[in-house]
């Protein structure tokens, strides 16, 4: 609101000013606005449009894969419900967790389309499969396929997903003790949605479609494409083992890449942050990214010790070290200074002889400063006056920036920002040495701060990430309860993970935590298509409606995800160039490495 204010407020006078002078038609006066405030404001505003672009393009072509597949509006409906019933859950999840639910976690909730919508392709392809093998095995009676397809599908299919909802879980999981408010977010908002969608896929659909979905679409042709891939994939297994390798060794060649910044993650665009810049030089601001920091023990020690700093900064200043400096004690000076101030001020006689040998033959008369005698007489008689004295003011916020209040349990602290003298950069040894003798002085950047901050969530996170995986694999070992079959699941999962990082390396990609989100949700979906591939494999034969669904399922994941990774919001990017092609990966290699080739299938069918 504020600065709509302002901008029709500039409109109004730059067009008074066209009219009085003509030559502002050719060079009209402009009006540019900067801070963090307008940072703020245009964020909200581009992470608001951006999601809701996204969202409305995933959706649709969620939609058009969805009636290629099924050719039935009922199936729609029906795929939807548990991408609903997830992100629901999720942002009420996070809600009652957290009070608030973030931007970057709303639109990380779009992501949730990825894996809570493949449920629903599992589920109305392979059931529908089901009832047509019931019904014909029951010589085609209606009520044969019905209530039986739906207790086929869930001995047969629904184990699988569970244990690959299992492993996402603990995934995401890792997320939530991660110590970093927003990963703990995607972590909740994470877990509650992929259970509530299974949950939904688990109780509602036997219900309300217990045949699976009622059209056929394109699912036959899906289903022979997919039967043909995995025919011919496990005959490249070499290449790819070799292609993993190349990846792994890249990996420990090249710089690490695990270096991202906390600044990676803003949505600023760097051309607001380049006319920051240059707003703050020419009106002579101080720049908030390097400060002075002082504590004390109550509020008038922090405002003395400020003035003292300013002392050793005014010194500075003067010598061309620094431009200029912000103090909070430049508003509100100390009690000690007010009283030296006050002390200064001379009575009223005093100052009424000064005043008469000051204005003798000058043009303005001793007996107009009436007025001024009496103000300073007023004066002398007030007591120092504090923080609670600005309430009110325009001056409380400008204090209060650079003010901190103390309690108990922590002293009260003084800002003050440095302004670099113009084309030079702030030389932190000189301001380090003249700050030597003030006690509780400290000169702070806070950029490198954040970095080394968020350095330290992003290593606590890859641990915690590291534990998550060893979880999943005691999980799948207990389950899978085969070395070989564990080895198998697993390989294809790393593969695409060393692969898809290699790739971002190369690239000069600085990868950081939301990168580390992508890999989990990479993982999370991947581990459904190697479990299924598992059970394919030890199949009597090859199940050609469940690879239909498979296929469908990655293709509306990547187009998803790939959607995110033209974002440019940094922070749905970063998961979107991770798990499109990290996804798509996993269906491949999966295939790969778990598909039966063509002498397996025939023995399939022999037997």
């Amino acid at each position: 609101t504020a600065l709509q204010t302002i901008r029709a407020a500039f409109a109004d006078a730059a067009a008074a000013a066209a009219k009085e002078d003509p030559s502002l038609a050719a060079a009209p006066l402009r009006l540019e606005i900067s801070g963090a405030a307008s940072f703020g404001v245009a964020a909200r505003e581009r992470i608001k449009a951006e999601v809701e672009r996204l969202a409305v393009l995933g959706t649709l072509a969620m939609l058009a894969f969805l009636w290629l597949a099924f050719a039935s509006l009922r199936s729609l409906a029906i795929a939807l419900l548990p991408v609903a019933t997830g992100v629901l859950a999720g942002i009420a999840a996070v809600s009652l967790g957290f009070g608030q639910v973030h931007g970057m976690t709303l639109g990380f909730g779009t992501t949730l389309i990825g894996e809570a919508v493949d449920y629903a392709i599992y589920y109305l392809i392979q059931a529908r499969a089901s009832s047509r093998a019931s019904g014909s095995a029951a010589g085609g009676g209606a009520a044969s396929g019905g209530e039986e397809a739906a207790a086929h599908w869930l001995r047969a299919s629904w184990p699988t997903i569970r244990l690959g909802l299992f492993t996402s879980l603990i995934g995401f999981a890792a997320l939530v003790f991660a110590g970093f408010p927003g990963l703990a977010q995607l972590g909740v908002f994470s877990i509650a949605g992929l259970a509530a969608a299974a949950a939904t896929t688990r109780f509602v659909f036997p219900v309300i479609a217990p045949r699976g979905a009622p059209g056929v679409g394109l699912r036959d042709r899906l289903g022979h494409f997919m039967r043909r891939a995995t025919a011919l994939l496990p005959r490249w297994r070499a290449g790819v083992v070799a292609l993993t390798a190349v990846a792994a060794l890249a990996l420990l060649a090249l710089p690490n890449p695990w270096h991202g910044e906390l600044a990676d993650l803003s949505p600023i665009a760097a051309a607001d942050l380049q006319r920051d810049a240059a707003l703050r030089t020419d009106v002579g601001a101080p720049d908030a990214g390097t400060l002075v920091a002082v504590s004390a023990a109550d509020q008038a020690g922090a405002l003395a010790a400020a003035e003292a700093v300013g002392t050793r900064l005014d010194a500075l200043v003067q010598e061309g070290v620094l431009q200029g400096y912000a103090s909070p004690a430049r508003f509100l000076p100390s009690p000690a200074t007010q009283q030296a101030r006050l002390a200064a001020l001379p009575d009223a006689a005093t100052l009424a002889t000064r005043l008469a040998q000051a204005t003798e033959d000058g043009a303005l008369p001793a007996a107009r400063l009436a007025a001024f005698l009496a103000d300073v007489e007023a004066a002398r008689s007030q007591l120092p006056f504090d923080r609670t004295a600005l309430d009110g003011t325009p001056l409380a916020t400008a204090v209060d920036a650079l003010l901190l209040r103390g309690d108990a349990s922590r002293p009260w602290r003084a800002l003050l920002s440095l302004q670099a003298a113009e084309g030079r950069p702030l030389d932190a040894a000189r301001i380090r040495a003249a700050l030597a003798g003030v006690a509780g002085a400290q000169l702070v950047a806070i950029k490198p701060e954040l970095d080394a901050l968020y350095a330290r969530y992003l290593a606590q996170a890859r641990w915690q990430a590291a534990l998550g995986a060893v979880a999943v694999l005691v999980l799948l070992a207990a389950y899978l309860r085969s070395a070989r079959r564990l080895a198998l699941v697993l390989l294809p999962l790393i593969a695409a993970s060393l692969i898809v990082l290699a790739g971002l390396a190369a690239s000069g990609a600085a990868l950081g935590i939301l990168h580390l989100v992508g890999l989990l949700l990479t993982v999370a979906i991947g581990s459904n298509y190697a479990l299924f591939f598992d059970h394919l494999r030890r199949a009597p034969q090859v199940d050609q409606d469940t690879l239909a669904s498979l296929l469908l399922a990655n293709l509306t994941t990547v187009i998803s995800f790939g959607l995110l990774a033209s974002s440019q919001i940094p922070v749905l990017r970063a998961v979107g160039i991770v798990v499109a092609p990290g996804a798509l990966l996993c269906l491949l290699l999966s295939a790969t490495f778990i598909g039966r080739d063509n002498g397996q299938q025939a023995r399939g069918k022999i037997a």
